[in-house]
Parts: structure tokens; sequence; C-alpha cells
């Protein structure tokens, strides 16, 4: 008998793919008329019935389903349907909870669900299980095709219960936030577009060495650091200097991402070996650059001012920088929190901006940025001029002179380890 019903079952099945729905139910009756609890068959059994509005029979062939299959959630979800379409609600919520029991992380059941709320007017419930939905489903692009019209509404539920959240954040907090200093302002901004589901928390991610337990601090205050007064105060001199380099015949700059053939370029695929992002070199992984500082006197005296950060192989680095018009750094993470990098202006067509994790900056000539470049940053040069910056590193001021020695002891203990044959 067991072929006999396995053939049945595949003949049903390939009748409903073809459309033969009276075909298809006439089988699935014989399947069940030989094998009464053939989970499949009283399932198959139930939506035909739903098909033709008996909605009891339904209800009726999908229990027994469930009975004989207890841990598929579909058989559940698609007698909540029914359940609806009798105006049984509380029913339906019933069955949508159980469906969800046997399995917390079935798509379809968490869509209906959340249309559920959504029905009761319950819009705000609604977009948090919307939110969950979209959390556990695939990419846009790998989207079941049955799903992709209630996934593209769950999301559009949930950025308008995001927006919305935001606007009573806004307002609400108005005025516990005048009471903040301004450098305190922008944590807790950040902290509301975190709650609203705006944006993930920004976190401190190394290329190379991690100090643990160091905050993620995107910029940090000019007021903290005893060099920034006479760096700024060189900006004409330094100034100058690049407009001469940048006259010479052989100016020295090249392409700031130089990947070789063959290496993984990741999102720098399009600034690979392009002079739109170019730099001229002063220091450059920890060694000076002898000619290029001798071209730059009062650049080269400014800089040995600076507590420059001293990581062997690593830091110094100190360089102009020049970003071309209409050219974008893609967001990305430096190479270890126990340095900072700081950017002096130095010509800055309007239109240029600069993210540090959730904080947007612009440029201002002569006014120096401090950053810790392993919170995700980028740049962009939305102007029809290049942008000109001198970058350095200086060493993160929260760590001790004991720690800096730590810094440096590990990274060329781990250069000298991975240098060996």
């Amino acid at each position: 008998m067991t072929d006999q019903v396995n053939a049945l079952a595949q003949a049903a099945g390939q009748a409903a793919n073809a459309g033969r729905w009276q075909d298809a139910e006439r089988l699935w009756g014989q399947v069940y008329s030989l094998a009464p609890d053939h989970p499949q068959a009283l399932y198959s059994l139930g939506v035909h019935a739903f098909q033709r509005g008996d909605l009891s029979g339904a209800l009726e062939f999908l229990r027994a389903a469930h009975l004989a299959s207890p841990m598929d959630p579909l058989i559940l979800m698609t007698a909540s349907v029914v359940q609806r379409e009798q105006g049984d609600t509380e029913n339906e919520w019933l069955t949508i909870n159980d469906c969800l029991a046997v399995d917390p992380y079935y798509l379809p059941g968490l869509l209906t669900k959340a249309a559920f709320l959504e029905r009761q007017n319950q819009t705000r419930a609604a977009a948090n299980v919307y939110r969950d939905a979209l959390r556990i489903a695939p990419p846009e692009t790998h989207w079941p095709d049955a799903l992709r019209p209630q996934l593209a509404h769950a999301r559009t539920c949930v950025e308008a219960h995001t927006q919305a959240f935001a606007a009573y954040l806004e307002a609400t907090l108005a005025g516990p936030r005048a009471a903040l200093e301004v450098a305190a302002s922008g944590r807790w901004a950040e902290s509301a577009a975190i709650m609203t589901g705006r944006i993930q928390a920004y976190r401190s991610e190394s290329n190379q060495l991690t100090v643990p337990r160091l905050p993620a601090i995107p910029f940090f205050d000019r007021g903290d650091f005893d060099w920034v007064a006479g760096i700024e105060a060189a900006t004409p001199a330094i100034r100058e200097e690049l407009l001469a380099v940048q006259q010479t015949a052989q100016t020295g700059f090249s392409p700031y991402i130089a990947y070789n053939r063959g290496e993984p370029v990741n999102q720098w695929i399009d600034l690979n070996h392009s002079e739109r992002w170019s730099t001229y070199p002063l220091w450059r992984g920890g060694e000076r650059v002898p000619e290029n500082l001798a071209r730059c006197p009062r650049t080269a005296q400014a800089l040995e001012a600076v507590q420059m950060a001293r990581i062997g192989g690593l830091c110094p680095n100190a360089m102009f920088s020049v970003l071309a018009p209409h050219t974008q750094i893609p967001p990305h993470h430096g190479e270890t929190n126990a340095r900072l990098v700081v950017h002096l202006p130095l010509i800055v067509p309007p239109d240029c901006t600069y993210r540090v994790g959730f904080e947007h900056r612009t440029w201002t000539e002569g006014e120096v940025l401090i950053f810790d470049d392993t919170i995700e940053h980028e740049a962009r040069n939305d102007s029809d001029l290049p942008r000109t910056v001198l970058i350095f590193d200086v060493w993160n001021p929260l760590l001790s002179l004991a720690e800096r020695e730590m810094v440096e002891a590990m990274t060329m203990a781990a250069r000298d380890f991975n240098s060996e044959p």
C-alpha cells in the first residue's frame, strides 16, 4: 500500500503544479482514503476546501494535518488564514502564536503576525515584528517571489515607524538635550539614532593592532592637545610649501590606494591606482621620506613639534592628501586605535564633508580635526576643485607611556614573526 500511496501523492503534486486542481483534489482524496493520517493529503485537502469556500471543512482537515505533523508551521499558518476569513480574530491570533511557537524564525509566520497587528491598528507593535522579519530575511536580491510584496511592505512600515520614533524623540528630548554640554550632545544624538534603529552602533575595528577597552570616540577635542595651536599657526607656511611642491615638474604625488594585481581590493576598486586620491608622503610607515621633507622644511619643523605616534613599521605617517573633484573615499577602518589621525585642512572648497561613525564634519582651513580612524569613516569632495589636507598620526592620549611601549613591542613582535621564512 505504501507504494500506491506514494505514487498517488506524486501524481497529486504534479497535477497541482500543472494547475489541474480538480485532478489534484481527487488524487489527494484517494491518498486520504488509503492513509487517513497522511499529513500532506490532509493539508492539501484543507487548502482545496478553503479555495472552494468551505471554511469549516478546511479547518477540519488542517487540524487533522496538525495532529499528524505537529512541527510543521505552514499548517498552522494556513489555519490562521482560514480563521481570518471566518472573522475569528481571537483564534486566529492564538494560531499565529502557536505557529511561531513551533518555529520562532519562520519568516511567513512573522509576516502574518505583523499583518494581524497592523489590521488591529497596533502599528508600532506591527513595525517591531516586521523589523524582526526583515532581520531574518535573506538579502533583497534573494527574497522569495511569494513573499516579496510582504517584505517590501514590511520595509515601508519599519521606515515609517523609525521616522515617527525619531521625530518623537527629537521633540521629547529637546529640553534635556539643551542642558548638555556641546561635546556630549553628539553622543546622545547618536544614542537616539541607535534606539530608533536608524543605525547600528559604530565600534572601533582595527586592521592590525587593537587595544581593548579604549572608548570609540569619533572626534577628539582640539583643546586637549598642547601642540594644536603651533601647527595651526603654521598653516600658511605649510600651504605655501604644498603649492610649491605641486608646481614642480616632478611633484612626487602618487595614488594612495595601490594594491598589486591579484590582491583583493574590496571597496577600493574604484580608487585603486587612481590619481583621484593622491598623496605626497613626508613620513611613510614610520620612516622619513628625506627628499620630500627637504622640499618642505617648515612643514617638517611643524611636524617635529607634534607628538607623533611612533610604532615601528606603521607610524608615523605624514602626507599631503589631495582628493579630486567629485570623488568619494568609501567607508573604511584604520590600522590601530593606539593612534589617532589628524587632518590639517589646507585647501578646502565648498561641498567637502567628512564622516567618522555617526558624526559629520566639514573641514575648516587651518583648523585640525583629530579622530579615531578605526571607527568607520569616509570623505567626500562634491565640489569642482581639489581638496587638500595635511594628514599625520598622534598617540591616543588615553594610553600611558608604558602602554605606548607595549604597542611598539607588540607591533614589532608581530612583524618579526610574520617576516620569518
